[in-house]
């Protein structure tokens, strides 16, 4: 019966003893990217940057007791952190205002400079990288600034880092990431200047492919029909040495082979044929109609004549 009660008055004591432990310094929780700096009457006496539970007395020794009464401890976060600046005012070295976005990431490595070097870090550092970047993009030529955004931004980073490194902080990637324009009368100018250029590039591209598919058809037709005059031409040598080479060997066969040729000329021509029988004699045929003809007048004529 009494262990409940026991188990019930731990649950209530345990806590409060390990907050009094903890609010006295005994014992401190480091968290990940976290780093804790402990002062003592005003000077700094140590940083404890690993993360899990730790006992002040075996970093700084006895002294470690007086930190809650004579002294203070930091959180401090050592998380890698980004920022982004968006529209930041420069002039271009034709006049034009442009509006600037810079990104960067920032991270504390020195605890110490960075609590204690700079009132504000954060503030000075961002306006540290907004200066700088002014300075570097201010008078550029308008097709650098919108070109030479990497080089441009490690100049930048060059530039600040020294400083940041001062405040306790790591400068990491610093990039130009947007250059607009903020006259909306330009951006409309520009607009339009840049659909006439892609039309003038697309028709003068369009016209270049049909002037090359021209050319290709043209060298194309005449190699054809250059080949085409060559077998043309080589035909007549290649018929006739087989012709020969058929003659050699059966001059029946070459006769046949010939009146067939004739024969599919003919059928190829579409001319009208008059087939005669064998037995029958073409001229004495024609006499004797050219006679009887001759004769059948002569009777009509006199006929006419008695009348």
């Amino acid at each position: 019966m009494l262990f409940i009660p026991a188990f019930i008055a731990g649950l209530l004591i345990i806590p409060i003893a390990l907050g009094i432990a903890r609010l006295f310094g005994i014992y401190t929780c480091v968290n990940e990217c976290e780093s804790q700096v402990f002062t003592l009457f005003g000077k700094v006496i140590g940083t404890i940057d690993e993360a899990g539970l730790h006992f002040p007395v075996s970093y700084f020794g006895p002294r470690a007791m007086l930190i809650p009464f004579f002294g203070k401890k930091y959180e401090v976060s050592t998380a890698l952190r980004q920022h982004y600046l968006r529209s930041q005012m420069v002039n271009s070295e034709e006049g034009t205002p442009m509006g600037v976005g810079i990104w960067y990431e920032m991270q504390v490595r020195d605890p110490v400079a960075y609590l204690f070097t700079n009132a504000n870090p954060d503030g000075s550092l961002q306006a540290n990288v907004t200066s700088s970047t002014i300075s570097t993009l201010s008078n550029l030529e308008m097709e650098k600034m919108l070109e030479d955004r990497h080089s441009l931004s490690r100049t930048v980073r060059r530039t600040v880092s020294p400083l940041s490194e001062k405040w306790g902080y790591r400068l990491g990637s610093v990039y130009i990431r947007k250059v607009e324009f903020t006259d909306v009368q330009m951006v409309e100018n520009i607009t339009e200047k840049v659909v006439k250029r892609l039309v003038q590039v697309t028709s003068a591209m369009k016209q270049d492919g049909e002037n090359r598919v021209g050319l290709i058809r043209s060298e194309t037709a005449y190699k054809v029909s250059q080949k085409m005059a060559e077998a043309a031409a080589a035909r007549p040598d290649i018929v006739g040495k087989k012709l020969n080479e058929i003659a050699k060997q059966d001059a029946e066969i070459l006769d046949t082979l010939l009146e067939v040729m004739e024969v599919d000329a003919l059928l190829e021509s579409n001319a009208s044929i008059d087939i005669l029988p064998e037995s029958s004699n073409l001229l004495i045929e024609v006499g004797e109609s050219k006679s009887t003809s001759t004769t059948d007048n002569f009777i009509e004529r006199a006929r006419r004549a008695d009348r």
